[in-house]
């Protein structure tokens, strides 16, 4: 292993795992909780799951869910922003926007520790699968892939199933990222097969994995936990290195706060070793903008 970067060289991350219940104002305070806990432990980034303030309600199409969607700012990154200051940290939360009537995001906002809003992501890759209707509520993002400068370095995020795409790690990744967040909810169907259940997690967890390597950076994906409705939440939110090796997961079934201290000269040192970003052929890649194969 190599050694150890100085403590400026360090910083430390907080994974907020929670189960979830119906009413949104117990979420917030389990939430707030939660990024309390991992602050008095070090954590310096702390990182929330997604749509953490509702039950997963994305499990049937019903025009009533549309109530729980808020403005950015607003009422949660208003009580956000204020742990944010007391604490010190930043903050990156998951929240279901209001963007105007009719027009609504999954989008994760990145507060600084001066309680302050420096970015926000609208989830640009959105599912429409069973038990995951999310085409229904969401827009897909129109912010592109960025990059965010905060107290304690340059992040990313992008949220659930942008997270199976290695286009939008690596254009985050390019943008300067030195952590790419994934906050997520996903879990399994009913009735699946045990076999299908590990190779899908191990899916899941292997592309991520994949992202840290591609890209030499740190992934760090936050899941929820428990059982909602018809789905099962698989928890096992975990760190990688940007070697791609797990420095920390949390369980299967448990709620969780994970404090996880990330050496930021991992970077430089494995893109010395593995230099992707080097060697890329930035002009042979225009077929990347084609749907298929067969265009060219």
């Amino acid at each position: 292993m190599p050694k150890k970067g100085r403590a400026s060289d360090v910083t430390t991350i907080g994974l907020v795992q929670m189960s979830c219940v119906a009413e949104p104002e117990k979420n917030m305070k389990k939430a707030i909780a939660g990024i309390k806990d991992a602050a008095k432990r070090g954590a310096q980034i702390i990182c929330l799951q997604e749509l953490f303030r509702s039950q997963y309600f994305c499990q049937t199409e019903d025009i009533e869910l549309f109530k729980l969607a808020e403005t950015i700012p607003g009422p949660s990154t208003e009580a956000l922003s204020k742990v944010a200051r007391q604490k010190n940290v930043v903050i990156v939360a998951s929240l279901f926007e209001k963007r105007a009537a009719g027009v609504y995001h999954n989008t994760a906002v990145m507060i600084d520790a001066s309680g302050k809003i420096v970015g926000k992501y609208r989830k640009m890759h959105i599912p429409d699968d069973p038990l995951y209707y999310e085409k229904f509520y969401f827009t897909p993002g129109d912010l592109g892939f960025k990059t965010h400068d905060t107290a304690y370095g340059k992040l990313g995020t992008l949220v659930c199933w942008d997270q199976w795409f290695p286009e939008a790690a690596r254009l985050t990744a390019l943008g300067g990222a030195q952590f790419l967040f994934y906050p997520t909810a996903i879990g399994w169907l009913p009735d699946e097969d045990p076999e299908v259940n590990e190779a899908q997690h191990s899916a899941w967890e292997t592309i991520q994995r994949a992202h840290a390597i591609a890209n030499g950076i740190y992934v760090v994906v936050v899941n929820r936990v428990g059982h909602e409705g018809k789905l099962t939440f698989w928890g096992q939110s975990f760190v990688a290195d940007p070697f791609g090796r797990i420095i920390a997961k949390a369980s299967a079934d448990q709620e969780e706060v994970l404090v996880v201290e990330c050496d930021l000269t991992r970077i430089e040192e494995t893109r010395q070793n593995w230099p992707f970003l080097r060697d890329r052929r930035i002009d042979a890649y225009e077929g990347l903008r084609l749907r298929f194969g067969d265009q060219l």
